[in-house]
């Protein structure tokens, strides 16, 4: 059996905040091609999660845009912030594949800096969807 929404909504953003513990890790110790990567799922769970506690039964999809956009349907301010968390749906493929690439490997072309800011959307996506989830908690 299923779980209740919000139960479904929190036990993806608990996936989604597990998993930006790791993207900061590797933002720190070099893995930058990984922590952009990593930045984007988290983001994309996050919103998931959001959708599910929404009651939505089927959430299909890797874009932050257009997930971030389906959450607007039920909280206008998503509207505002996927305009910056959008940013990392270019890191879905070319943080992974070589031939994402014009030349290089992912390895050797994202930077730290990079990897900061993606991660830092990340926290940004967590820290609000859990601020709505917890409102609803109560």
């Amino acid at each position: 059996m299923r779980n209740n929404p919000l139960s479904e909504g929190t036990r993806w953003l608990a996936q989604a905040k597990e998993d930006l513990f790791w993207a900061e890790h590797l933002a720190n110790h070099g893995g930058y091609h990984l922590a952009c990567f990593l930045a984007q799922q988290v983001t994309e769970m996050a919103l998931k999660a959001y959708l599910f506690a929404q009651g939505e039964e089927v959430v299909l999809g890797h874009s932050v845009e257009r997930l971030g956009q389906q959450a607007a349907d039920y909280h206008p301010e998503f509207q505002t912030k996927v305009k910056t968390w959008s940013i990392l749906d270019s890191y879905y493929i070319p943080t992974r594949y070589p031939n994402g690439l014009p030349d290089g490997i992912p390895a050797h072309v994202f930077t730290e800096k990079a990897a900061q800011d993606a991660v830092a959307i990340a926290r940004q996506a967590v820290e609000f969807v859990d601020g709505l989830l917890s409102n609803s908690e109560q």
